[in-house]
This record gives C-alpha cells, sequence and structure tokens, in this order.
C-alpha cells in the first residue's frame, strides 16, 4: 500500500510541474482579423472559386472551383442580414448588427431604432482591453461599413461626422484605404486632414510611405494616392491593368500590411478590413469586376494569413459579409447547364473605367461601328463571325439602343420603364456590355440592389469554432467578444 501511495504522491508532483514545461494554449486571440466583403454572398465566393479554377484548368471537362485564402477553413456559418426596416438590408445597419451587435433601421450607424441612444463598439470594448484597433477599406474611409466600427451616427450620409468622430475619438490606431467624401464638411467646417493634425494623425499618402509605416509611426492615417471614383481605392481589374502597364498602385492586401506593422503591440489588435467595391460591382451587375474584387479580399486575407502562421495559437480571422448585392446568379437559361468563366477573362476593364471611354466617345462623337472595336478590344466581345464572344443579332441590337442613349448627354435622354430597368440608372452602354458578357459566361443578376440571402461566415484560430453553424449577424459580435474574452 505504501508503494502505491509513493507513487501516486510521485504523479501527482510531475503533473504539478507540467506548466513549468509546457505553457498552456490561450485561451482568448491576442489578435484579431474581421474581414467583411461588402456585398459578397455565397454567389460572388462560388463564381470567383470558378473563374479562377476555369483558368487554372482550361482544358478539364468538368468544372473546378479553386481555393480562395479562406474557402478552406477550418469553421464555416451562416449568418441572417435582415435589419429592423427591412429584409433586404443596407450596410449601416448590417454593419452596425456585426459591430455592436444590436438591429437598428436601414441607413443608421450604431444608434437604435428610435435614434434616442447609441450602442458600445466592439472596437471600443477592444481598446478598454488594451488593444489597437484598426479599419480599412477599399472605399472612402467614412463610408457605412468602416464607418460603424468607429463612429455613432442617425444618418449614413452624416460623412464629415462621421470621418470627425474617429479622427477626435481614441478608438482608432490606423484609419487607412479610401479618402474623405465630405474633407470639408458643408464648406465653412473646418478641414479634416487639419483635425487630423491636431489630434496627432500621422498622415500618409504616398506609396513609399505607406510601405514603409512600422510600430513607431504612431497613430495613422493612410489614405491610397490612387483614388478612382468616390474617393474609393482603383477597382482591382483596372488596378491589375495598370501595374501590367507600369504603374505602381496599393493594392488592399498592402493596407493590411501597413495596418499589421503599425499595430502589431504586446496587447494585440483588432483590425477590421472591408473589400467595398464588391458591393459597387454588383451594384452595376459587373461579374468580372465583382470577381477581381473578391479575389482582391482574398489576397488581404492571405497576408492575414501568413502573419497568423508566425503567430500559432494567438490569432483569430473572421471573413464574412454585410448583405449579397445584386442578386448573382450562376446560370443563366440561354446557356442551360453550360456555364463558360473563361470568357470574363475578356475583360479588363470595370463599368466605371469604361464609363470614361464612353464620355470620351460622346465628346468625340464616336460611330457605333467605333464604339464596337472599344467593347471588343476591352471585353472580346466581337462581331467577327464565330468566335466565343461572337455577338448575335438580339445582341447587337441591344448594344445598338443602349449605345444611342449613351452617345446623349444625361438631360437629354428620355428614358421609359423598360429602359429604367434594363439600365438600372447606370451608363446605358456599359450595363448593355454587361449584361451580354455575364449570360454568355452563364452567369446573371436579379437586381441593382442588396438581396435578403444569407451570409457565409469563415473563421479559423482561436475560437473559431465558435462560429460554425445558422445564426443572426448580430452573434458575430456576441460571438467574438465571448471569444476575446470581453464583457458587454
Amino acid at each position: 500500500m505504501k508503494k502505491w501511495l509513493s507513487l501516486l504522491c510521485a504523479l501527482l508532483m510531475l503533473l504539478g510541474c507540467l506548466p513549468a514545461f509546457a505553457e498552456a494554449a490561450p485561451t482568448t486571440p491576442k489578435y484579431v482579423f474581421l474581414f467583411i466583403g461588402d456585398g459578397m454572398g455565397n454567389p460572388q465566393v462560388a463564381a470567383t472559386q470558378y473563374y479562377e479554377g476555369t483558368l487554372a484548368n482550361p482544358d478539364s471537362a468538368v468544372p473546378v472551383p479553386a481555393q480562395l485564402s479562406f474557402t478552406q477553413f477550418a469553421n464555416l456559418g451562416m449568418v441572417t442580414t435582415y435589419d429592423a426596416s427591412s429584409f433586404c438590408p443596407d450596410s449601416a445597419s448590417t454593419a452596425t448588427s456585426m459591430a455592436s451587435g444590436e438591429k437598428t433601421l436601414s441607413g443608421v450607424i450604431n444608434y437604435n431604432t428610435e435614434l434616442s441612444a447609441s450602442f458600445k463598439l466592439i472596437t471600443e470594448y477592444a481598446k478598454d482591453a488594451g488593444k489597437k484597433v484598426g479599419v480599412i477599406s477599399s472605399v472612402s474611409i467614412d463610408h457605412a461599413t468602416p464607418a460603424a466600427f468607429y463612429a455613432k451616427v442617425q444618418s449614413r450620409k452624416q460623412y464629415y461626422d462621421i470621418a470627425t468622430q474617429g479622427l477626435t475619438g481614441t478608438t482608432l490606431d490606423f484609419l487607412a484605404g479610401g479618402g474623405f467624401l465630405k474633407p470639408d464638411g458643408d464648406g465653412v467646417q473646418q478641414n479634416l486632414f487639419e483635425i487630423a493634425k491636431e489630434n496627432n494623425w500621422n498622415f500618409v499618402s504616398t506609396n513609399d510611405d505607406i510601405r514603409a509605416l512600422n510600430a513607431a509611426s504612431g497613430r495613422v492615417l493612410a489614405i491610397s494616392p490612387d483614388l478612382q471614383d468616390s474617393q474609393a481605392m482603383t477597382y482591382e481589374i483596372d488596378r491589375e491593368r495598370l501595374v501590367k502597364a507600369g504603374k505602381d498602385i496599393l493594392s488592399l492586401a498592402d493596407f493590411v500590411s501597413a495596418g499589421i506593422n503599425v499595430l502589431d503591440n504586446d496587447n494585440g489588435f483588432f483590425m477590421m478590413c472591408e473589400g467595398g467595391k464588391i458591393d459597387w460591382s454588383g451594384h452595376a451587375n459587373d461579374a468580372a469586376t465583382s470577381i477581381h474584387e473578391t479575389k482582391a479580399l482574398s489576397d488581404a486575407v492571405q497576408v492575414a494569413l501568413d502573419f497568423a502562421a508566425d503567430h500559432a495559437d494567438e490569432t483569430l480571422i473572421l471573413v464574412t459579409a454585410d448583405h449579397e448585392t445584386g442578386g448573382m446568379t450562376i446560370g443563366f437559361a440561354t446557356t442551360a447547364y453550360d456555364t463558360h468563366f473563361g470568357y470574363l477573362a475578356n475583360q479588363t476593364i470595370s463599368f466605371t473605367d469604361f464609363d470614361t471611354m464612353i464620355a470620351s466617345m460622346r465628346d468625340s462623337k464616336a460611330t457605333f461601328e467605333e464604339a464596337l472595336e472599344q467593347i471588343e478590344a476591352c471585353y472580346g466581345l466581337t462581331t467577327k463571325a464565330d468566335q466565343a464572344l461572337t455577338l448575335n443579332e438580339t445582341e447587337l441590337a441591344s448594344l445598338k439602343s443602349a449605345y444611342e442613349l449613351s452617345m446623349l448627354g444625361e438631360e437629354e435622354r428620355v428614358l421609359g420603364e423598360s429602359e429604367e430597368y434594363l439600365y438600372g440608372g447606370y451608363e446605358p452602354l456599359s450595363m448593355a456590355i454587361s449584361h451580354i458578357i455575364n449570360n454568355k459566361a452563364g452567369l446573371s443578376y436579379t437586381s441593382y440592389a442588396h438581396t435578403g440571402l444569407q451570409i457565409p461566415v469563415y473563421a479559423q484560430g482561436v475560437g473559431a469554432e465558435a462560429f460554425s453553424g445558422l445564426y443572426d449577424n448580430t452573434d458575430i459580435f456576441s460571438k467574438t467578444m465571448a471569444v476575446m474574452g470581453l464583457v458587454k
């Protein structure tokens, strides 16, 4: 009996010494990345996978989906996205749900439905816990989704107020990507860059300065020097074309790298990064541009994965969306069961840049034949016979009708109900082109607006298992708070 007691005591002593030899894995993440693909539903992810897979396997007889950086994450969930006023919500209310865990009205950021009280944000809780906080967006940094992680306003259109809250508040350590929509407010208010300087922000706006950021850079406001439309970063499809031509343009992934360099510290950080132009290309029914934007977000996530590889058992990475945009569908009536994702590789320009070309054509009074030459150069659609993207008579007629409208100034255009439906308020010729190449590839859209589709949540790292299953988008907040060990 004494022998057994001696062995038991020795075993207990050995177990008591184990912590000295092996440190237990942390139960809460030191680093948290939340990536939001604005407008990125399952169709956008799947289309990007099939597009990339088709390019990588051109001779395959069956579709081969490629893996994006996040599509093999260990945990997958789905969330509902409705808000307090609509099953087809907007970015303000859905981002509020993720940032504060509360439902609100479309167009409202971090206020209750009565507009009488505001909510405390996950970024504020993270800051209270000693973490640094970063917010990145490919669109203007005062837009609804980024704003929801640092501001509280009764209307998402309060751009100057949103930016002022971010610059004068104490939550943010890194604010980056696009620019400001209202840098001078109503014209008599103090310039936002002056406010940034007064609040000790280190403002950088050159490629070299942004790439050189580090932990000693202080509180950083970093705006891309290449802004395209509405103070947003360049569409990825256009950035790739321009980079091939020799221009140096920062990507969303570059801003995530810069953010990590600024934010990394002993207490860790919380970073939200939005791929905002997935949404914009969805509104415009531009499938190829949407696919390139989704790939750009995937590349940004890869930067976080590379960081996590050096910080094992310390990092949580979440990838989700606020809502789906456009009602994208894979499969179109005239192609029956066939898809031809490779056709989209012929498109080398976003609808935004092609709109600029249309304006030039309008100024020069270009003929329809000259317009068709530009369409072939930018999209591959052709009047040459027996080609993969040969235009049929119906398609040519739709292009001709759209061309005639686009060659008129906006004030001269007379749009009936059918034209309003066809073009959704966008440049007619750009829309007609997008619809044709989408349909030839086997894709289509049901809307120029948001939809009520449920949205995927991809999770990997410390606490990622909490994000599996079907739940509401407000639970992204509550689950992340719980995993981080934060109490509301």
